[in-house]
């Protein structure tokens, strides 16, 4: 078969539908025989339903993630003059990055956008991968995707619904247009930019680490202040020492002077000829006033 014919893809739902009837039939049938009652069978029945139910409601959970991303990244991409925190748009590409990994086949628009908030954010490695994806690759674009899994139907249909009726979802629509837009006009002008910017961008190089002989030629012209310079504690007992020694009466001068012959000491006949403090006091003060 050419790779250009389309091949026949065989009902996926009618089977998967077909298969959970058989296994339901069956455990309907076990419980049944082993004299279960038909109400619990009953109950039983509808809580699978319930199950079937919530796990079929994905697809469109994650299209509606799908529009809000949209909201998001056009608030942020849009030149308006708002300035964003880098948190904003790094939580916003984490959205992003989890809707492209949640789905099979991801919308290219969706891919377009992470990439032009990662070449907004400086991620100019990602923005390369994901704008390389949607403007040059073959499969990036939407009529390449000629099989679609459930949820990208689920999407296409919501988007062609807000297409036809903007009035009922005004601020998605023109989020979607935004986006289409810049995808049009600026989307070779980015991808250019963040290869440009990429090849220009030098990884951080870490410092060389020095050599043993230069380790050794720097510890060696470092002065030694350890056991060049005394310490304080050495300075103040050298100094009191000193001091000692300079105030110690000599012990054969003092057998001259200190004592007569009646046993007296001469430093006391010294001080006895002196006034008091107060006295000195009083008579500068009558000086001072005369």
């Amino acid at each position: 078969m050419s790779e250009n014919q389309l091949e026949k893809r065989p009902l996926a739902p009618i089977k998967d539908k077909g298969q959970y009837l058989i296994a339901f039939g069956i455990v309907a049938s076990m419980l049944l025989v082993a004299n279960i009652p038909i109400f619990v069978v009953f109950f039983f029945g509808v809580f699978v339903y319930l199950l079937l139910r919530m796990f079929a409601s994905s697809p469109r959970n994650d299209t509606r993630d799908i529009f809000e991303f949209y909201l998001a990244a056009n608030e942020i991409l849009r030149d308006d003059g708002r300035r964003w925190f880098g948190f904003e748009i790094n939580e916003t590409i984490l959205r992003g990055e989890e809707l492209v990994h949640r789905m099979t086949s991801a919308p290219p628009l969706l891919r377009y956008a992470l990439g032009a908030l990662y070449h907004k954010a400086g991620d100019y490695k990602l923005a390369v991968r994901h704008l390389s994806h949607v403007l040059e690759n073959e499969k990036g674009d939407e009529s390449a995707v000629a099989f679609p899994t459930p949820e990208l139907r689920n999407y296409v249909k919501v988007l062609r619904k807000i297409e036809r009726e903007p009035a009922d979802a005004p601020l998605t629509s023109n989020a979607v247009r935004s986006l289409e837009r810049s995808r049009k006009l600026r989307g070779p002008a980015l991808l250019e930019e963040s290869r440009t910017r990429f090849a220009h961008t030098e990884p951080a190089r870490l410092p060389e680490p020095a050599s043993s002989m230069e380790i050794q030629r720097e510890s060696a012209s470092e002065p030694d202040f350890s056991t060049g310079r005394p310490s304080i504690t050495e300075d103040i007992a050298e100094v009191q020492v000193l001091h000692e020694e300079t105030h110690k009466p000599d012990e054969k001068a003092g057998r001259g002077w200190r004592k007569q012959k009646n046993g007296t000491d001469i430093s006391d006949r010294v001080f006895v000829d002196r006034k008091p403090i107060s006295e000195v006091l009083h008579d500068i003060y009558d000086k001072n006033v005369q």
